[in-house]
């Protein structure tokens, strides 16, 4: 499963704009606590976190189906869109290359037979 990226401070004038976490390896701070879940025990893991979300989507998915619905048609429409207008150009691509191929076949077709008249 893959890491959740950290976000990078925003900087202006090579100063952050809000104080990020201290870089790593970089020297703390006198009587600087860790941070709650820095150390590789008892740190809560991806997999808690996307019980967690999940609960709360069955929950509000209880307690307000048609918002959640409508939400989720709204969030899937333009996949839909994209969909549609993929598999249009696609039939369309895979009628083309059958009718050129018909072509070269009924052109191989005449120069046979052309080339058998020419030997009677």
């Amino acid at each position: 499963m893959a890491r959740a990226r950290r976000r990078q401070p925003r900087v202006r004038w090579g100063r952050p704009l809000v104080p990020g976490p201290p870089a790593v390896g970089a020297p703390q701070p006198a009587g600087a606590r860790p941070r709650a879940g820095s150390g590789k025990r008892g740190r809560s893991g991806a997999g808690e976190e996307g019980r967690a979300r999940a609960e709360y989507v069955v929950e509000w998915a209880a307690k307000d189906p048609y918002g959640f619905l409508t939400t989720v048609i709204l969030a899937l429409t333009p996949l839909f869109l994209a969909s549609a207008v993929r598999s249009w150009k696609l039939a369309r691509m895979i009628e083309a290359r059958e009718k050129e191929q018909k072509k070269k076949q009924k052109r191989q077709e005449n120069i046979a037979k052309a080339k058998r008249l020419k030997k009677d």
